[in-house]
């Protein structure tokens, strides 16, 4: 087996698809590891999956203003985005999403393809913030009247998205009490990449599975799980995925890079987290850190 663990900012700059991981943490505050993100960059148009908290900030890093290879696109065309479910380490960085590049100059609305939830989520966030938008549209600042809104659409099963770069397709995952949590396949040019979003083992990872480049699942430490409270082993096993049983979807799907992420370490090191998969996987592994490269 291979460990992949890439380089900060790492890019095959001649490729058309990029694909980062802006956020590879949990909800445990690791100040390393921002909220689940990931970004598809395609032909410099941005395509961002989750946005937990300092996602804005992440995405930034990436371009040549903060010391990013990327001189094309910045945080104003952070346009489309899609939410897997209403999770907080996964939405905290909503409100960011929504005024910040806005307030840098984006001036169309954010077209955001989610769970229903996630609606009232962005409404309330934007009527939370109408006295800041006020001050600025109709104060001395010079700023558009369009930038600051969003279009939700509210998904199910089946393909959500396409344009002339990629197409999206949901699909639903098992993250215990949440009926309405999904994973996405991502299709390009270029690439497919599966992003599992949180969940348990789900037979739609496999169905949806089929030759694709890239595999993004979550996994915890089945040490720190046995040290877990009875009633939090309960609830991670409903809810997220062992080594050994990610190793089993990985056998089943044979990505060419399987990438850990949104860890829940509990105390273990990546090394360690590393020998437990290794134990039941034989392919490559890359265990994501913020603002790596997949290639």
């Amino acid at each position: 087996m291979r460990f992949l663990f890439g380089l900060l900012l790492s890019s095959n700059l001649l490729a058309s698809t990029h694909f980062f991981v802006l956020g590879s943490g949990t909800p445990n505050p690791n100040p390393e590891r921002m909220g689940s993100a990931y970004l598809v960059l395609v032909d410099d148009t941005p395509y961002l999956f989750d946005f937990g908290p300092g996602v804005v900030r992440r995405v930034a890093a990436l371009t040549t203003n903060w010391g990013g290879s990327f001189s094309n696109f910045d945080v104003t065309k952070l346009e489309y985005a899609f939410l897997s479910h209403i999770h907080s380490d996964h939405t905290l960085g909503l409100a960011d999403l929504i005024i910040t590049p806005w307030i840098m100059g984006r001036d169309k609305p954010l077209k955001i393809f989610g769970p229903e939830a996630g609606k009232n989520m962005a409404n309330h966030i934007i009527k939370a913030y109408q006295p800041d938008i006020d001050y600025r549209i109709y104060g001395t600042q010079p700023q558009n009247d369009e930038g600051y809104k969003t279009i939700f659409t509210s998904i199910d099963e089946g393909i959500i998205y396409e344009d002339s770069n990629i197409s999206v397709t949901a699909f639903l995952n098992d993250h215990g009490d949440l009926s309405d949590s999904y994973g996405f396949l991502v299709k390009t040019n270029d690439k497919t990449i599966l992003i599992s979003g949180d969940t348990g083992p789900s037979k739609n990872l496999i169905k949806y599975g089929k030759d694709i480049d890239i595999l993004v699942h979550e996994v915890y430490s089945q040490a720190g799980f046995e040290k877990k409270e009875p009633d939090w082993k309960i609830y991670h096993k409903a809810h997220h995925t062992s080594p050994s049983e990610l190793a089993k979807i990985a056998n089943q799907i044979k990505p060419k890079t399987l990438v850990l992420s949104h860890i829940l370490f509990w105390g273990s090191t990546e090394e360690e987290i590393l020998k437990e998969i290794s134990e039941y996987y034989s392919g490559n592994i890359v265990l994501a850190r913020d603002l790596i490269e997949i290639n």
